[in-house]
């Protein structure tokens, strides 16, 4: 890369580390502001904050990869994608804004359920904590992985160096300005995000003579369209279609419907970020398909296709561009990375060790904990992602799956459902999780494959946690009135705010 892409990149780390700066004087002074914010963050921000922080680097790595090898097949993977999106703004985000204030002011979803079966140190409260962790330190590496093969790849720089690198300076700016440091700097880097995947796809698609051109070479490495669509199995279908079921389920993302200003804000987020995300996913499902194309006409030699995204930033574009580029790249994986971290942070820290110290842990030390969380999740994920051999999207596919099987049932029945129990909601996290866990790692088919090699582990997690949940709730004790008062007082709180 020349002089000039280097300025840029490190005029992009210099700026996020003074956003991180700026949080910290604003907002870190109790755990309120430096886990949501203080509930105060505009739509805008909310919304490209969401964004980013789902459309890590897989975004800009992952599915491009997914579509030059695959082919239209991903297709399926966007819209169950989209549609799980839009319906979590319209199903989730209003009633999980007014819940988690009205269940004594949760600041993490762990203490959302724990509070709103009135039990502020039941068991569902640690178990959710851990899953959190453990699953959030899968998902961590994947966004390490894409920042080492950046660096990898582009700069040719040690793929190791670039998980350092990439490592220390998201945690800089999350270490300091918590909430607000992460979603500032996610709407910043998810305008960058915007305008690559706009630019790049458009610009490769140049150098060919039309729509026609492009496909004829395309089609040399995938199938036609119309031969992908009818090839498409039942089983691929529904795995495809069935990331939408994740997005129910995603901590690091529906922490952003809690710290929103106000529930009539959410219309604005929503028309935002749904606009945000067509426009992206769409970008970046063609950036794979003319990668394939390009290859093939031009003979170039793409030995990971998930850097088909980098090799266009370095072949087609001025210097001063390209680093515009990487810093794209970079930031679709730091937005996600800080966000998760954070979110993580949060659980150990308020759901495991200030639940543990009760009320001898301030707010200052209950901070400066969760700043220590920051980093030892962040040393956990790298030493994950050493293995530079890692697919980034096997990666996010595996722990996307976890949170929406083990999560995403239970926030829907929790908002809509007033007679779930405590013991219900405890035995379908543990079931979702088991389930998934199982699916990917159990060797039980013929020839030694998991059975996610069938179908995404999500379908059956979603389902049998789902099952569980109402089962239970069905066989044991009814909640208390308690419990019962605070989900009606959210639904009349709902009402007015509407």
């Amino acid at each position: 890369m020349d002089n000039m892409s280097y300025v840029t990149l490190a005029l992009y780390f210099i700026a996020m580390l003074g956003i991180g700066l700026f949080a910290y004087k604003n907002s870190t002074s109790d755990m309120s502001g430096y886990l949501l914010g203080g509930r105060k963050v505009s739509p805008q921000v909310t919304a490209l904050s969401a964004g980013a922080s789902d459309m890590s680097g897989w975004m800009l790595m992952g599915l491009p990869g997914a579509m030059f090898v695959m082919g239209y097949e991903t297709i399926f993977i966007a819209i169950g994608l989209t549609l799980g999106a839009l319906i979590n703004y319209i199903v989730v985000a209003p009633k999980l804004r007014v819940f988690t204030e009205v269940a004594n002011d949760a600041l993490t979803i762990p203490e959302f359920f724990a509070n709103r079966f009135c039990k502020p140190k039941g068991s569902i409260r640690v178990i959710s904590a851990v899953i959190i962790v453990l699953f959030f330190t899968l998902y961590t590496s994947a966004g390490l992985v894409a920042g080492g093969k950046l660096f990898e790849s582009a700069f040719g720089l040690s793929y190791h160096l670039g998980l350092i690198v990439t490592l220390a300076v998201v945690v800089s700016y999350t270490l300091l300005g918590g909430f607000l440091a992460v979603s500032m700097t996610d709407f910043v880097q998810g305008c960058i995000m915007f305008l690559a995947l706009i630019l790049v796809p458009v610009v490769a698609y140049m150098q060919f003579d039309g729509i026609n051109d492009l496909n004829n070479f395309a089609q040399q490495s995938i199938p036609s369209f119309s031969a992908s669509m009818s090839d498409v199995s039942f089983w691929a279908l529904l795995s495809s279609l069935a990331w939408g079921l994740g997005y129910f389920g995603q901590p690091h993302i529906i922490v952003r419907f809690m710290a929103i200003r106000s529930v009539k804000d959410i219309n604005v987020a929503r028309t935002i970020g749904m606009s945000w995300m067509l426009v992206t996913i769409v970008g970046a499902l063609a950036t794979g398909l003319v990668g394939v194309a390009y290859a093939n006409k031009f003979g170039l030699v793409v030995e990971d296709p998930e850097t088909i995204f980098i090799i266009f930033s370095n072949l087609l574009f001025h210097p001063l561009i390209s680093g515009f580029l990487m810093a794209a790249i970079l930031a679709a994986i730091m937005s996600t990375i800080s966000s998760q971290l954070l979110v993580s942070a949060s659980s150990l820290t308020e759901d495991i060790y200030r639940l543990k110290a009760g009320k001898q842990a301030s707010e200052k030390e209950s901070v400066r904990i969760g700043r220590f969380g920051v980093a030892g999740v962040a040393i956990m994920a790298m030493l994950l992602a050493l293995d530079s051999s890692n697919s980034i999207l096997s990666l996010v596919s595996n722990a996307w799956a976890g949170f929406g099987a083990a999560f995403g049932p239970l926030v829907l029945i929790s908002l809509y459902h007033k007679n779930l129990t405590h013991k219900a909601a405890v035995a379908g996290i543990i079931t979702g999780a088991v389930t998934v866990l199982f699916w990917i790692y159990a060797p039980i088919l013929s020839d030694g494959r998991a059975l996610s090699s069938v179908v995404y582990e999500i379908v059956p997690g979603f389902i049998l946690s789902s099952a569980v949940i109402w089962i239970v709730s069905r066989i044991s004790t009814a909640p208390n009135e308690n419990t019962i008062t605070l989900f009606n007082k959210t639904n009349q709180i709902l009402t007015e705010q509407k």
